[in-house]
């Protein structure tokens, strides 16, 4: 089965990368739940790469103005959901691996708590706070934590 959109003719077996917003678009209006299922998957595996971008653009682009969307709301709202529930779990999934990083990094220093928080400038109860994952450290205090673990090595 294909996809005719537009200029352009889409297997339905092709990678959901290489559909584009006019193959997203027709696999959203006659597709099946087989096609929702791998755009979903996809932007569940990547959620701001180029299917979740395609798919952003397509929800935009459909919502309907009058009754005659062939897209109903409720499944564009479906679909945005995915969009925001895959964003959401990997934003959530990096906080803790940031966190996991932050712990590991204050271990290794060997310092008290207390110490290594005062050597990167800041409180023992904010580093708490990021290696509890509650808060999330800049960048620049990221090189700060790590350089003053391996000075300590």
């Amino acid at each position: 089965m294909s996809f005719d959109f537009h200029n352009m003719s889409v297997d339905v077996d092709d990678p959901v990368e290489l559909w584009g917003s006019g193959g997203i678009l027709a696999a959203l209006e006659r597709g099946t739940i087989r096609e929702w299922s791998r755009i979903a998957h996809r932007v569940m595996d990547d959620p701001w790469g180029p299917v979740s971008r395609d798919l952003e653009a397509v929800i935009a682009f459909s919502r309907p103005i009058d009754d005659d969307s062939l897209i109903g709301e409720g499944n564009l709202d479906l679909m945005e959901g995915v969009i925001e529930r895959a964003r959401r779990e990997t934003a959530e999934s990096e906080r803790d691996t940031v966190a996991s990083e932050i712990h590991d990094i204050v271990e290794r220093s060997g310092l008290a708590r207390r110490e290594f928080a005062a050597r990167i400038g800041t409180s023992t109860s904010r580093l708490s706070t990021y290696e509890s994952g509650k808060v999330v450290p800049s960048a620049a205090l990221m090189v700060r934590m790590r350089r003053v673990a391996s000075s300590r090595r």
